[in-house]
């Protein structure tokens, strides 16, 4: 993701107009960035967010690459405004919003958006015994990003046990409701969204038993449900109208309910969560395109005008991680 982004930013129109500097930090275990002006290392003996902060210093703009979870987001964000940067990407107070998958569901339900009833555990156990058992039940933390620690449970009971393994504060709970993992990528600015494509969401439920066991996310197949654009279109528009915070790319995580043998034809589609940053999707947006996403986004946040082009492709891309 970092490579695809660095590759874009420096071939994009915005970058050679202006003769752009890019600065990147990298973790010295990795291979350093290319291309950029200056590629900062890190070490674990460094100061990390003091390296962040003098960057953000260093820099005209700033573009966020980094997980919602224990506010990691949040904070690098917090620096950016605070050094009054140009930020391209969401505002700090929808970060703060949609870093919680339960704060997020809620705002989905007040806009009318579909979604899945999502309890914290307190709530969860209050709920009546005979709805606790008819239904099969998802776990996953309120600020994780892909799958991590998330769990299935056939069982009401196994699902208690293992919320009580010191989750009860951390994590969510949703019923498990069949259907297609899939994703969008947009643009938003101001309350309106920008459809870039349709994405399968290589995530498989992996059964340590009959009655648990957990998902794990491989990837995704860009445009993989294109079958679905109008109505993924649709969802895109309502979910910038409900979340006005969120600008440039934004990742929305929907499972698809779809009518037994009409794959175009959604019975219904669930949003689950908001990522107010890159996804791993975006790695194959501009072979997806046939365009250079990071053209669109810079001229999002420095056209007023702005509009998106008519011939974007939509080709089908897979990404494996």
């Amino acid at each position: 993701m970092r490579d695809a982004l660095l590759r874009d930013i420096a071939e994009s129109d915005f970058a050679r107009q202006h003769h752009c500097e890019i600065i990147s930090s990298y973790d010295v275990r990795l291979p350093p960035p290319s291309p950029v002006s200056r590629a900062i290392a890190i070490t674990q003996q460094d100061d990390v967010w003091k390296i962040w902060h003098d960057c953000i210093t260093d820099c005209d703009a700033v573009w966020l690459v980094a997980p919602e979870t224990d506010g990691v987001l949040a904070r690098l964000t917090e620096i950016v405004t605070g050094q009054n940067k140009m930020r391209l990407g969401c505002d700090l107070a929808s970060i703060h919003l949609t870093s919680s998958k339960f704060q997020t569901c809620k705002a989905l339900q007040t806009a009318g958006i579909p979604t899945l009833p999502t309890y914290q555990f307190s709530a969860w156990q209050a709920l009546d015994s005979a709805q606790k058992q008819v239904n099969s039940w998802v776990a996953k933390p309120d600020d994780g990003v892909g799958c991590t620690d998330s769990g299935y449970f056939a069982n009401a009971a196994q699902l208690s046990a293992w919320m009580q393994q010191g989750r009860t504060q951390t994590h969510i709970i949703q019923r498990y409701q069949p259907g297609i993992a899939a994703s969008l990528s947009l643009l938003c600015k101001q309350g309106r969204a920008w459809l870039l494509s349709c994405n399968l969401q290589k995530i498989e439920l992996q059964k340590d038993t009959p009655m648990a066991g957990q998902f794990v996310y491989s990837g995704s197949v860009l445009n993989g449900m294109a079958a679905h654009w109008a109505a993924f279109a649709q969802i895109a528009q309502q979910v910038a109208t409900a979340f006005p915070g969120l600008c440039g790319y934004v990742g929305v995580d929907v499972l698809v309910d779809v009518l037994e043998g009409e794959p175009a034809s959604p019975n219904q589609i669930y949003v689950l969560e908001i990522n107010p940053r890159l996804t791993t999707s975006y790695v194959g947006l501009r072979a997806a395109m046939d365009y250079n996403p990071a053209n669109l986004i810079l001229d999002l946040f420095y056209n007023a005008h702005f509009q998106l082009p008519t011939n974007l492709a939509r080709n089908v891309v897979e990404i494996s991680i």
